[in-house]
């Protein structure tokens, strides 16, 4: 099961760092670690998954693969904004379509981790 890991993580540096750390780890395990995907702030993160988004990945991963028409009926949406919203989460690799056309999120498990903490 693929796994998708979203963080909020200012230092654009620090995250890269982070990144080539889990990538060697896993090179050398062999083992699949999982996926990531960070942002720079809450305010980059909630642009891309808007509540009508994240709305669109539970809906696909509680009912399954689907077309942007049936999905738009089974949220109660207009086809054209949940198409936008689908143009946005395909181009950031959220979901995807097989080779029927239908959407699909490809994780198995998404998962957010974000700390906010006082200055020292």
């Amino acid at each position: 099961m693929r796994t998708l890991t979203i963080r909020i993580q200012p230092d654009a540096l620090a995250a890269l760092e982070q990144a080539g750390q889990e990538f060697s780890r896993a090179w050398e395990s062999g083992e699949y670690a999982g996926e990531f995907m960070s942002f720079e702030s809450p305010a980059t993160l909630f642009r891309l998954l808007t509540p009508a988004r994240w709305g669109v990945l539970d809906m696909l991963q509680k009912t399954g693969r689907c077309g942007v028409r049936e999905l738009a009926r089974r949220l109660d949406r207009d086809a054209s904004a949940v198409h936008r919203d689908i143009s946005a989460l395909l181009e950031r690799g959220l979901v995807e379509k097989d080779e029927d056309g239908k959407l699909f999120v490809p994780f198995g498990r998404i998962h957010a981790e974000f700390d906010l903490a006082k200055a020292a």
